[in-house]
């Protein structure tokens, strides 16, 4: 199925009219994701790398409906808390094929972790901070780690996502030797893993495949310290096009670069594509409420907001949009933005859109990776309902919230 499916979905690409059909009968602000192209971008993804154990990076996208799918496309699952690895075991993963990379856990996380790998000793669990291996040896736990290492060399499309240079992640590279040795001889010591950054496209590619190589130099150095290891794990890290005149990534050619970056190794490839499987699988569909002309801009006013999709505030990312009520009528420079009381409340700002009206049906695209699971109740908006389209079937796999759901903890 995926070597027949193109390389990158653009909003042009989805049925209008399913989509108009959809906000109709579950109303908006509502999530559509679409699972045979998640398990088109997996299995195109798995076909560029033949030989590696590829695991898909649970943070992108937890919701079960995801989870499944890739479960069933044969993926396994990487998970960064406690509650992922929680949420990947209900979406029917073993959990001997779990893998936790823990990032500053608090004691909750490692608990859970500990008392999983207890009784499925095939968990793996991936330290990048001594103080975590400490904690976990205080727990009664010897079985399955790895090391996290940060390569010093940091890629992706923000500063914020550069993980491979930043000091919160994985231990320092000249300080792994050592520490592998003495790991070695606590735990069962199988692997090593780098992440060096989010959404790599072809500007970052080379820094990106730099970063690769300096891992695999570690993990011969490892190997040979320690006569082997079970795998090395390279991360995630491989982007999408957001923008419409953005090219998408040959995935064979990328596997061909990143072969070359990592040269002869004994371990097994590992590879964790998050972004890449999930982000133009879903979209997000809003309603038009507002048109405000004013003499700064044409200011249009939907019913999503950042509580709805935070990352054009928090990362300033652009999200593709499209009027699908009237996508052929003239374009105008219009500035998007929701009902929160923030200026950071903006999906664009004087980009050429087919001239919305009030009740046009706009759909923001790539939502898929880190949008709802960064969705929240800000302005106590519950947050909105997530349908899957399924073949020619669809449905509701996550409900819409309602004002109750979001005061029922409260005391």
């Amino acid at each position: 199925m995926s070597h027949d499916s193109p390389p990158v979905r653009r909003l042009a690409d989805w049925d209008h009219d399913r989509l108009g059909r959809l906000a109709a009968e579950h109303a908006t602000p509502l999530y559509v994701v679409d699972l045979d192209r998640v398990a088109a971008n997996y299995e195109r993804f798995a076909s560029a790398f033949p030989d590696a154990h590829v695991m898909y990076a649970a943070k992108a996208h937890t919701g079960r409906a995801v989870l499944s799918t890739l479960l069933d496309a044969g993926a396994d699952i990487e998970c960064a808390a406690w509650g992922e690895l929680q949420r990947a075991i209900d979406a029917g993963a073993d959990p001997n094929t779990l893998q936790y990379t823990a990032v500053n856990p608090p004691d909750r996380d490692l608990d859970y972790a500990a008392d999983l790998a207890a009784e499925h000793p095939g968990l793996t669990i991936t330290g990048g901070a001594r103080d975590t291996f400490d904690r976990l040896e205080a727990r009664g736990y010897d079985g399955r780690v790895a090391i996290r290492i940060n390569p010093g060399i940091g890629t992706g499309h923000h500063e914020k996502v550069a993980t491979g240079k930043d000091a919160k992640f994985g231990i320092p590279y000249d300080e792994v030797p050592e520490l592998a040795d003495e790991l070695n001889e606590r735990f069962d010591l199988v692997g090593v893993h780098a992440h060096a950054g989010s959404g790599v496209l072809h500007d970052d590619l080379d820094d990106h495949c730099r970063a690769i190589g300096k891992v695999a130099d570690m993990g011969r150095t490892i190997e040979d310290r320690i006569g082997g290891l079970e795998f090395v794990d390279f991360g995630g890290g491989f982007g999408v096009p957001y923008r419409e005149d953005e090219a998408p990534l040959d995935m064979q050619i990328v596997g061909e670069k990143v072969r070359d970056a990592v040269g002869e190794l004994e371990a097994q490839i590992k590879l964790e594509p998050g972004r890449y499987v999930v982000a133009d699988s879903e979209l997000i569909l809003t309603e038009v409420n507002t048109i405000k002309e004013t003499p700064a801009a044409t200011v249009v006013g939907v019913d999503a907001s950042l509580a709805t999709l935070i990352r054009p505030a928090m990362f300033d990312s652009y999200h593709p949009i499209r009027n699908l009520t009237a996508p052929d009528r003239e374009a105008e420079p219009v500035s998007v933005g929701g009902p929160c009381c923030t200026s950071a409340d903006v999906f664009c700002t004087d980009r050429p859109i087919a001239r919305p009206e009030r009740e046009d049906l706009l759909a923001i695209g790539n939502a898929g990776a880190y949008g709802y699971e960064l969705a929240n109740q800000f302005h106590s908006q519950p947050r909105p309902a997530e349908v899957a389209i399924d073949g020619d079937e669809t449905r509701i796999v996550r409900e819409r919230e309602t004002l109750e759901d979001v005061t029922r903890l409260e005391r």
